[in-house]
């Protein structure tokens, strides 16, 4: 439909045109601006709704001469993305030697010489050609280039934003083709928060590609390792495993700072007394931690159920599958942490809302105390309100007679006060000594 509309419009201009240049008008300039203006317009309406593909596709079928005409109108931050869409024939024809390029940070793709990993830079479209690479790393890349890759290699390959809608017995999948895909969740952790990060992986012709749109550590750190030390790898289901592995003791990192934050926690909670704001505060630490230890064992959970179906499979080989169980060994033990700190955040947690109460206890006992202290006085003062007082008091000038009434209300407070506390401090003695 997109393609009827491009060749009706440029059909239709190159009709209007020809007919105002035939008439030799004096209006002939204006005319022929407001219509090609008009035309301009619509084909830019027309391509901001369609995609890259579409685009790449009409361009492909237009003659060369019309073909033209659009590339002209197609927004300048859309080129790069389009320019994948079209055979090389084509994009000669239309911007002669320029080629859609990579970003060397969005893609890396790695081949194995002499038991370690080697980059290969990836810069355009030929750099892919003649390489031999085990894995394929794409980072935040666009769903152009996505799949272009996907059309290179003849792999199925998506975006990892997509997994969340997955079904989770469809996350893990063998194709038709014999195809492995997997949809995992991989933890992140910085100073600014927390979260797992969605990563995608397909194993393909002994070849791993993952697909994701932030940079983890776990990618880093298998890099790094693969680089500096031979034979730490020796097929694509080994970094794969590996991957998961560098996972699971990423996660163990993050364990032993919660264990670190709790101990800090605890000390504050052990105190004797801890403030209104102090338990606020150690509160949302404590709310904190246990988020993030929540993360970890679902992010633990999603490890062990990757392995699980890598092992169902029967494409690793035995050392492969002795490094899975191994894995299986480390999940395992590190359940058991989280099984541990989900009691102690508990516990901590009961600890601090104890003093909060305790605080609120003291609180309500000393609005008790107050009470107590002034209702004497009030029932003082509600006689010497009375007439009868005037009565009692007649003779003596009024200054000493309020003064005294005022003075025997304060001693008969303080008595009062004096009298709650020798009660108080004998209640406290006998629970003392019992402690």
């Amino acid at each position: 439909m997109s393609l009827e509309k491009i060749t009706e419009l440029l059909h239709k201009q190159k009709i209007v045109e020809g007919m105002v240049h035939g008439q030799h008008t004096q209006r002939q300039d204006v005319i022929e601006t407001m219509v090609q203006r008009q035309h301009l317009v619509e084909l830019h309406k027309i391509i901001t709704k369609i995609s890259s593909v579409e685009v790449g596709k009409i361009l492909e079928t237009l003659p060369i001469e019309d073909a033209k005409i659009l590339w002209e109108r197609i927004p300048q931050e859309r080129v790069n993305d389009i320019l994948w869409e079209v055979s090389d024939t084509r994009r000669e024809q239309l911007v002669g030697n320029q080629e859609p390029v990579f970003n060397e940070s969005q893609m890396n793709a790695f081949e194995l010489v002499e038991g370690r990993l080697t980059q290969v830079a990836i810069t355009c479209r030929k750099d892919l050609e003649g390489i031999h690479p085990i894995w394929i790393d794409l980072l935040n890349v666009t769903k152009t280039e996505l799949h272009y890759i996907s059309q290179h290699f003849g792999v199925d390959l998506s975006d990892p934003g997509d997994s969340v809608d997955l079904e989770v017995s469809h996350r893990f999948h063998v194709e038709e083709n014999d195809d492995v895909h997997l949809h995992s969740n991989f933890l992140l952790e910085n100073d600014a928060d927390s979260r797992s990060v969605p990563v995608a992986f397909v194993l393909h012709k002994g070849i791993l590609f993952s697909v994701r749109n932030e940079e983890l550590p776990v990618f880093r750190l298998q890099r790094r390792r693969a680089r500096t030390q031979p034979g730490y790898v020796s097929d694509c289901h080994d970094l794969l495993i590996d991957l998961y592995g560098a996972d699971i003791e990423y996660s163990a990192d993050s364990l032993e700072n919660i264990y670190a934050t709790l101990g800090k926690v605890g000390r504050k909670v052990l105190s004797e007394t801890i403030s209104d704001e102090e338990a606020a505060a150690i509160l949302a630490d404590i709310a904190e931690e246990e988020d993030q230890n929540g993360r970890i064992r679902s992010n633990i959970l999603d490890t062990q159920r990757a392995l699980t179906f890598l092992m169902r499979c029967k494409i690793l080989s035995p050392n492969q599958l002795e490094d899975a169980k191994q894995i299986f060994r480390n999940v395992e033990s590190l359940n058991s942490h989280t099984a541990f700190l989900f009691d102690k955040i508990n516990f901590l947690m009961d600890a601090t809302i104890g003093f909060i109460n305790i605080n609120q206890n003291k609180r309500i006992n000393q609005l008790t105390v107050f009470g107590v202290v002034f209702m004497p006085i009030n029932i003082l003062a509600g006689v010497g309100g009375m007439s009868e007082f005037s009565m009692m008091t007649q003779g003596i000038p009024w200054p000493m007679a309020y003064g005294g009434f005022a003075l025997g209300a304060g001693l008969i407070g303080w008595a009062t006060y004096i009298a709650l506390k020798h009660f108080e401090n004998r209640r406290l003695k006998p629970a003392r000594g019992r402690i």
